[in-house]
């Protein structure tokens, strides 16, 4: 037996999916102009295990050292000729002050890499959400700016080279007047900029020449 027709003016059942989908959580979102990501830290991973390997074999080998010596052998050959060097030479001896500026300078280099943050060559940008932090290589904002620049009408070569706080601009033009040339630059420039979305904006700094011209 066949099924009867089904009425083509019967309203079909709506099912309503979204009140059976998890919700997501609302997370509070702070605004771009609150925070920035911050400079990003370098891991210093060679400096670090370098030093480490260091102090690891001077003190094993010192360790070594005592350990022989309380055992009643002689203390090591370069041990006793250290300690006999020092008890003898003037603290003026050209050797010693050379040693001493040696290791200051290793210090000073060691304590500089520990209160930098390092990682230079990545610019921070602002945070659309508190749990998000990005940043732009420079070659990658250059790149933006350059593909920027070479938009605008007139201009047939564009250089860019991006600084933590500035990019050097260098633009040749062609075919246009060259004031109208640098208006339309400028205005596509400041947009571009402002679309990297960096936590510090960096100064403009473009020249515009003309074919053929030096500078």
């Amino acid at each position: 037996m066949s099924e009867p027709p089904q009425d083509a003016t019967r309203p079909m059942p709506v099912v309503d999916t979204e009140k059976h989908l998890p919700r997501p959580a609302e997370e509070p979102a702070l605004s771009p102009d609150a925070k920035g990501s911050g400079r990003f830290w370098s891991a210093r991973r060679v400096p670090s295990a370098i030093i480490a390997l260091l102090t690891l074999g001077g003190a094993g080998l010192l360790l070594y050292d005592i350990v022989a010596v309380r055992t009643g052998h002689p203390a090591m050959y370069w041990r006793r000729e250290l300690a006999r060097q020092l008890a003898e030479r003037p603290l003026d001896y050209i050797p010693v002050l050379a040693g001493a500026a040696f290791v200051t300078a290793v210090g000073l280099w060691l304590i500089l890499l520990a209160i930098t943050p390092g990682l230079r060559n990545l610019l921070p940008m602002l945070r659309p959400r508190y749990d998000v932090r990005a940043a732009l290589t420079r070659d990658a904002a250059a790149q933006v700016l350059r593909d920027r620049a070479v938009e605008v009408s007139g201009v047939r070569e564009a250089r860019v080279k991006m600084r933590r706080r500035r990019a050097d601009v260098r633009v040749i033009s062609h075919f246009r007047d060259p004031s109208e040339v640098r208006s339309d630059l400028d205005t596509a420039l400041a947009g571009a900029v402002t679309d990297l979305g960096m936590t510090r904006r960096p100064k403009l700094s473009v020249r515009l020449r003309g074919p053929g011209k030096k500078g």
